[in-house]
């Protein structure tokens, strides 16, 4: 497996797989969990999970400086478009498209989805990646826990990112609860610990997840990678 996974911080995540980078919901400028800039940031492909402010972030920006599509819904993609980003393919639920990565597909996520100027982004989602290799990722974005994510795991994940932070995504028992649903080989913890309102103890979390699940935890630090 050549995949390598990196906590950027908050909700925004990179991973390289098959030879390219990508960028998960790149909030980096304003962003308190990380010390990055939006032009420390390099990447092929950006895939957004949903509308709101600290997900959509600096995708435009980073667009025009690197030349990488914007990956979201079509309703996030006019909005990108209108803002300049030079680049956008629309993806939505169910069908899975093809990349120089590999493909991809949405999944449902509930949650909300308005732009930062109050446009409606369409439907919140995640993705599911699979590599050229075959590897699965899953990026379960804002999502409060749903029973399909045992549908999402039933062909195999090697890795699930999955939000722990409560308030306004799952809480740690309820992402408990989904690592038992998608039984991933990994999964990292994420969205918890930017604000006080979603301060969690990660570390305690990933000893549930040792004990009671077959899944490895890594708990990462901001700027922290996994090779897998």
């Amino acid at each position: 497996m050549s995949l390598t996974y990196t906590y950027i911080g908050h909700g925004t995540h990179a991973l390289s797989v098959s030879g390219h980078r990508l960028l998960i919901d790149p909030f980096i400028n304003g962003n308190p969990a990380t010390t990055l800039t939006a032009d420390d940031v390099q990447c092929d492909f950006i895939l957004i999970t949903h509308g709101h402010g600290d997900h959509v972030g600096d995708a435009v920006a980073i667009a025009q400086r690197t030349g990488a599509p914007c990956i979201a819904n079509a309703s996030i993609c006019k909005w990108l478009e209108a803002k300049g980003a030079p680049k956008t393919q629309n993806l939505y639920f169910g069908g899975w498209q093809k990349f120089l990565f590999g493909r991809a597909k949405m999944t449902i996520a509930f949650h909300g989805s308005s732009l930062p100027d109050g446009t409606d982004g369409g439907n919140p989602g995640g993705y599911l990646i699979e590599s050229n290799g075959k590897e699965r990722i899953y990026f379960a974005g804002d999502t409060a826990l749903f029973g399909d994510m045992a549908l999402i795991g039933e062909e195999g994940l090697d890795l699930a990112v999955l939000p722990i932070g409560d308030h306004y995504t799952m809480g740690p028992d309820d992402a408990l609860r989904a690592v038992k649903l998608l039984n991933p080989k990994h999964v990292v913890p994420t969205h918890y610990n930017t604000w006080p309102v979603v301060a969690q103890d990660g570390d305690a979390w990933g000893q549930r997840v040792t004990s009671e699940t077959k899944s490895t935890p890594h708990v990462l630090l901001p700027g922290q990678s996994i090779d897998l």
